[in-house]
């Protein structure tokens, strides 16, 4: 239980067995039912608060394995408690002021007592009330407003029995009887409006203007496409939020999830201490390239593709892929797998497109080795620095490293180049270089290059 809802019940504790034996006591001296009756009100509300201070214990105690949503609904069932409660009490107080009224009861006996007892009943009520209210809204707590209702009932009770004891005071008999029966009708408004709360909160009603909230703060993160669905309800003082969100399916897991993050921070900016159940729904947008959607395609079927090239040929799109299947796969098996993504291509593109698929070994996560002679490294860097040489596009070969694999030679090497030669030039100047050295060391398998900016 929080420090505040604490002390503020503990007050209202205090403040309610003190006046409601205040108005007992004098009630029962001088004779009036109505004084009486908001005596009995203000017990009521005694018990309710006492109730309430155990309720709140309870409600925020955190989700455990039993209670997946926390125990805040205890405080809804407290308040319903509570409404019946005044209701019964609103009833026993109609038929004795009926009864007086039929058999025609002596008057109270007046003095200033009894109005003195109301005013400063009213002055404290009033500020009880408004106590609980601001902790009720800055807590979310059903119960605190529920103790904040009762108050201010008692506000308007006793300024109805201030009014039919001033009218028994002028001679009018029936003032007292009538003033009980105000406070009857004070205490049924009061309840029913409690009552309606407390019912859509066990319904799951939505919160009023919180779904809004929440959806717009989802919209406004950069990458969310829209919101399916959003569905929010409170469970004593939190809010908890479903949300369907479209989000583009070129994303990648950790991006979603770092959407998913943010999400979860925008809607408790809006809705303080919010859970938020998050639902990715991956969806095209227009904006996807056409190799966007082949790598959609090909990520889906959980196959490795690169080097994807797409060209506008007349009136037909070509595409070339480069597929990676397991080495040791059956030709015919990987025919079978470049059969399906071709026709899936076409199912997504359209008929008016060529595929070629270029099927290749898949490499291995890792493959295991050792580093080749010096010897043999220098014999490589002599022959890289003769072919830099002879191209003048690149220089200063480094860092020559070689690896003697199961299939081969894997050759690592850096060179440097002019800071403006674009990425395509150098490319090719690359390829050059990579080349000559194949054609003098026909056992190298791969050649891993690297150029730096001079």
């Amino acid at each position: 239980m929080t420090p505040i809802k604490q002390r503020v019940a503990m007050i209202s504790i205090f403040a309610s067995g003190s006046m409601a034996a205040a108005k007992f006591i004098v009630g029962t001296l001088v004779g009036s039912i109505a004084l009486v009756s908001d005596a009995l009100h203000s017990l009521i509300d005694f018990f309710a608060t006492i109730v309430t201070w155990l309720v709140v214990r309870v409600a925020d105690r955190p989700a455990d394995a039993d209670h997946h949503y926390g125990h805040g609904k205890i405080e809804s069932l407290s308040a319903l408690g509570v409404t019946a409660l005044l209701y019964v009490l609103a009833g026993g107080i109609v038929v004795e002021a009926f009864s007086r009224l039929r058999e025609g009861a002596t008057p109270p006996t007046l003095s200033a007592i009894p109005f003195a007892v109301l005013i400063i009943d009213i002055a404290v009520n009033t500020w009880r009330a408004r106590a609980l209210h601001r902790t009720a809204i800055d807590t979310k707590s059903q119960a605190l407003e529920a103790d904040a209702l009762h108050f201010s009932s008692d506000v308007y009770a006793s300024l109805a029995v201030m009014i039919g004891l001033a009218f028994s005071a002028f001679g009018f008999v029936w003032g007292d009887a009538a003033a009980a029966m105000g406070v009857a009708v004070i205490i049924s408004f009061l309840g029913l409006n409690l009552a309606r709360a407390t019912i859509e909160a066990l319904l799951d009603r939505a919160p009023e203007g919180a779904a809004s909230e929440a959806e717009q703060a989802i919209k406004a993160i950069r990458g969310v496409v829209d919101v399916e669905r959003i569905r929010v309800r409170n469970v004593g003082p939190r809010y908890f939020v479903d949300a369907i969100v479209h989000v583009p399916r070129t994303f990648p897991i950790d991006r979603i999830d770092a959407i998913k993050r943010q999400a979860e921070q925008a809607v408790n900016a809006v809705l303080s201490d919010s859970d938020l159940t998050f639902t990715a729904v991956p969806v095209a947008r227009d904006t996807e390239s056409v190799r966007d959607r082949i790598m959609v395609i090909a990520r889906n079927r959980a196959l490795a593709i690169h080097h994807v090239t797409v060209h506008s040929v007349a009136d037909r799109l070509a595409i070339g892929i480069d597929l990676e299947v397991d080495g040791d796969m059956p030709l015919a098996f990987a025919h079978e797998i470049a059969t399906g993504l071709e026709q899936a291509v076409r199912d997504d593109i359209g008929p008016e497109v060529d595929v070629d698929i270029h099927i290749e070994p898949l490499q291995p996560d890792q493959s295991h080795g050792a580093n080749a002679t010096p010897e043999r490294t220098d014999a490589m860097r002599r022959v890289l620095a003769r072919l830099v040489a002879e191209q003048g596009a690149m220089r200063d070969v480094h860092s020559v490293r070689v690896h003697d694999s199961e299939r081969g030679e894997i050759v690592h090497f850096h060179c440097r180049s002019e800071p403006g030669m674009s990425v395509i030039t150098t490319h090719e100047k690359i390829d050059e270089i990579e080349r000559g050295l194949r054609q003098a060391f026909p056992t190298i398998t791969r050649v891993i290059s690297h150029a730096e900016p001079a």
